[in-house]
């Protein structure tokens, strides 16, 4: 299995092998990645990396909701409470996606009504 590691590009790098980017961690340690699949992205930019290879760009909110993801599955490894990483998804019920959901606990969707026409 395959992990996506959140990554912040620094700049673009020239190279005569595609379109490479240094990009930094969440720890702070950077990478030479192949940003082929995106194209150049301006500094800034995060990206979701797989085996040095960016395959999507990603939003903020996105990138530091992984990046908690993996810090609590460090934590668990090491036995240290994790918690606090997932402050949005404690006391309260998970959800199926609607379309998990059993039929009658899905909403109500707008019926489509045909025109009335007149007879004459």
């Amino acid at each position: 299995m395959c992990i996506g590691i959140p990554m912040q590009i620094e700049s673009s790098v020239e190279s005569s092998n595609g379109s490479r980017a240094l990009c930094r961690d969440a720890h702070g340690q950077q990478f030479d990645i192949d940003t082929m699949l995106i194209g150049e992205q301006p500094a800034g930019t995060w990206v979701m990396t797989f085996l040095n290879t960016a395959r999507e760009i990603i939003s903020n909110d996105h990138a530091h909701t992984t990046i908690q993801a993996l810090q609590a599955l460090e934590n668990v490894m090491l036995g240290e409470s994790f918690e606090h990483l997932f402050a949005d998804l404690i006391d309260r019920e998970p959800e199926l996606p609607d379309h998990l959901k059993p039929e009658h606990l899905k909403p109500e969707q707008p019926k489509h009504q045909q025109p009335e026409t007149e007879d004459k």
